[in-house]
C-alpha cells in the first residue's frame, strides 16, 4: 500500500461485491443504454408512426404512441436509460409535445459523439462543440420562425392539428383542433406587458366513453360526473346560489374507540336521536345561507341525504378536490372547511343542468366575470378516450405555446435540414476539435426526417437528398409530407410547429447527451442493507445486485 502511494498512484477501496466499469467501458455502456431508450421510441415518430403496447405488472393495457407516455411506463432499470427517460420529462413539461423528438435526437448525439470518442477527442471537446451547436441552433430557430398573431385562428388551427395527426385522433382532428383552439382563446388573458397568457388551469379535460369523438363539445363552466345523493334532489337549477364544501356531512367519530354499556332501549334511542339533531343542525345551518346545491368533496350521511332533498337543495358528494378548485373559479365560491363559520359571500351562483343519458351535471357560472370551460372527449372505448385526452392535452399545451410566444415553424423536418445546414456553415468557421460535434451536431438533427420517412414506409436517402437539395436552394420551410410521400413547402400544407417546443427540444437533447457523456467512471457496491445485517452473500445480498441492468445495454429495462 505505501508503496503505491509513493508512485503517485490513485487508490479506491471497495467492498467484495462492489463492480466497476470506467473509462472506454463506462462510455460505451452510457451510450448504448441511452440509445436503446431512443430506438424505443423513434419509430413513433410522425403521422405515420406505430404505436406501443404497454403491459403493466397487473395486466393494464396502455396503447399509445405518445413518446413521454411510453417511456414513463416502461419498466426501465438503468440510471443512465432513467437519464434520457427525464429529457421526456422535460420536455413534456416545458413544451407539452416534441418528447419524441428530444429523446431521438439526443440518443443520435450519443451515436455519433462515440464516433468521435474513436477517433481519440476527448468528451469535454465533443461537449463542448454540441453546447456551441445547440446555442447556435436556438439562434437559427429565431431567424427561420415565423411571427403570428395570437388569434391567427388559421394557423393556430393548424399547429393543434399537427400536434394530433398520428396520435389516435385522425378521423376527427377538424374538430378536435377547432375545440382545442375555442378552450385555449376562452382562457386567454392580456398580460400587463401587453403579451397574451392562457391560463390553462381554468380549462379542464373530462372524458366520456361510449359514444363517438365526434361528440366532443366545450361547455362554458364544468362537468361533474355525479348522481344526486338522494332521488328525491331537484336536477336542474338556475341562479342557484352554490356551496363547496371540504368537510363530510357525517356525525364526528371519536379519536379513539370506545365502548358504552346500555342497560334501556331509550337510552339506545336517544343516541340515534341525538345524532340525527346533529345532522338536521347542518342542514339546518346550509339551508339558513339560503343554500341551493351543495358539492361535498368528503361524504354525506344518509341521514343528511334526507334532510337535504327534504329542503330541496341539491347535493353532490365526493367530488374531486381539483374539480373542487376547478369550479370554484366557474361559480365565484370560496371552498369552506367548516360550516359553522360559513357566510353568503362565501357562497357562489351559477346552474345545474343535468345529463340523464351520460349521468353529468353541467354547471355554468352566473356572474359575466366566471370563466372556467370544460373540454368533453368522448370515444368508444376507454383506451380510445385515452390516446384521445393524450393527444389533445399535447394540442393544447402547443397552442397556448404559440399564442404566449407567437411564433411557430414549417414542420416536417423542414427546420432540423435547415439547421443542419447552417450549422455545417457555422462549423467552417470554427477552428479546434469542436468543429467536427458541431458537424456531428448537425448530422444528428437529420434524424428526425429520417425517422419520418422510414415510418412512412419512404426512402430515407431518397428523402434526405431531396431534402438537402430544396434547402440549398433556398426553400427553408421544404419538409417531408408523409401523405404524399413528397417534399414541398410544409408550411403551405399546414404542418406548423412551435418554435418554443423546437427550441426547448435542442436544448433538452444536448444537455442529456452531455450529462451522459461526463461520465467516465460507475462504481457500483451492491445493494443497500441496514448495518450489521449479513446475507449469504455478504453485505448487500449477492455480488453484482447493485449493478442492476448495466452489463448489458439496457440490461433489466423490460
Amino acid at each position: 500500500m505505501s508503496q503505491q502511494q509513493m508512485q503517485g498512484q490513485p487508490m479506491i477501496i471497495l467492498g467484495d461485491d462492489a463492480q466497476r466499469m470506467k473509462d472506454k467501458s463506462a462510455q460505451e455502456h452510457n451510450i448504448s443504454a441511452a440509445r436503446a431508450v431512443a430506438e424505443s421510441v423513434r419509430s413513433t415518430l410522425g403521422p405515420k408512426g406505430m404505436d406501443k403496447m404497454l403491459v403493466d405488472s397487473l395486466g393494464g393495457i396502455t396503447v399509445t404512441n405518445d413518446g413521454v407516455t411510453i417511456l414513463e411506463e416502461m419498466d426501465i432499470d438503468n440510471p443512465t436509460a432513467e437519464m434520457i427517460v427525464e429529457v421526456a420529462q422535460t420536455q413534456e413539461d416545458e413544451a407539452g409535445d416534441g418528447t419524441t423528438t428530444a429523446v431521438a435526437v439526443a440518443g443520435e448525439l450519443l451515436k455519433n459523439a462515440e464516433e468521435l470518442l474513436d477517433q481519440d477527442i476527448h468528451p469535454t471537446s465533443v461537449i463542448r462543440g454540441f453546447d456551441m451547436a445547440s446555442e447556435k441552433a436556438r439562434e437559427e430557430v429565431d431567424e427561420i420562425s415565423v411571427e403570428v398573431d395570437s388569434d391567427d385562428r388559421e394557423v393556430l388551427t393548424q399547429v393543434a392539428k399537427t400536434s394530433m395527426t398520428g396520435k389516435g385522433v385522425e378521423q376527427h382532428k377538424d374538430l378536435l383542433a377547432d375545440l382545442v383552439v375555442d378552450g385555449a382563446q376562452a382562457v386567454s388573458v392580456d398580460a400587463d406587458d401587453g403579451s397574451t397568457v392562457v391560463d390553462l388551469a381554468y380549462l379542464r379535460v373530462e372524458t366520456q366513453t361510449g359514444s363517438s369523438a365526434a361528440d366532443s363539445e366545450l361547455l362554458e363552466g364544468g362537468a361533474v360526473d355525479k348522481d344526486p345523493v338522494h332521488e328525491d334532489m331537484p336536477t336542474d337549477l338556475e341562479d342557484a346560489s352554490i356551496l363547496l364544501l371540504d368537510s363530510p356531512l357525517e356525525v364526528d367519530e371519536t379519536e379513539v374507540d370506545t365502548q358504552v354499556s346500555v342497560t334501556d332501549p331509550d337510552q339506545l334511542q336517544d343516541f340515534i336521536e341525538q345524532e340525527e339533531a346533529q345532522l338536521q343542525e347542518m342542514v339546518d345551518q346550509i339551508a339558513d345561507l339560503g343554500v341551493d346545491a351543495v358539492l361535498c368533496q368528503k361524504g354525506i350521511d344518509d341521514m343528511a341525504e334526507h334532510y337535504l332533498a327534504k329542503e330541496g337543495i341539491l347535493g353532490l358528494s365526493r367530488v374531486k378536490k381539483s374539480q373542487m378548485q376547478f369550479l370554484r373559479e366557474v361559480v365565484g365560491a370560496t371552498i369552506v372547511s367548516d360550516l359553522d363559520t360559513a357566510t353568503e359571500d362565501d357562497l357562489g351562483r351559477g346552474s345545474f343542468t343535468r345529463d340523464e343519458d351520460e349521468g353529468l351535471f353541467y354547471v355554468e357560472g352566473a356572474d359575466e366575470d366566471s370563466h372556467g370551460v370544460t373540454l368533453v372527449l368522448r370515444g368508444s372505448t376507454e383506451h380510445v378516450v385515452d390516446e384521445i385526452e393524450r393527444g389533445v392535452n399535447d394540442a393544447l399545451d402547443v397552442v397556448a405555446d404559440t399564442i404566449a410566444q407567437g411564433s411557430v415553424l414549417a414542420g416536417g423536418g423542414a427546420p432540423e435540414v435547415e439547421l443542419a445546414g447552417r450549422l455545417r456553415d457555422y462549423a467552417d468557421s470554427v477552428s479546434g476539435r469542436e468543429q467536427l460535434a458541431i458537424e456531428a451536431f448537425a448530422d444528428s438533427l437529420e434524424v428526425v426526417p429520417r425517422a419520418l420517412a422510414d415510418n412512412a414506409g419512404i426512402d430515407s436517402i431518397d428523402t434526405l437528398v431531396d431534402l438537402r437539395a430544396a434547402h440549398e436552394d433556398g426553400d427553408t420551410q421544404a419538409g417531408l409530407n408523409v401523405l404524399s410521400g413528397q417534399v414541398e413547402n410544409t408550411f403551405d400544407a399546414g404542418v406548423v410547429e412551435p418554435a418554443f417546443a423546437k427550441r426547448q427540444a435542442l436544448s433538452s437533447a444536448t444537455e442529456a447527451a452531455s450529462l451522459v457523456l461526463k461520465i467516465d467512471d460507475i462504481i457500483s457496491a451492491g445493494d443497500l442493507s441496514t448495518e450489521g445485517e449479513e446475507d449469504a452473500g455478504g453485505p448487500g445480498g449477492a455480488p453484482g445486485g447493485g449493478m442492476g441492468g448495466m452489463g448489458g445495454g439496457m440490461g433489466g429495462m423490460m
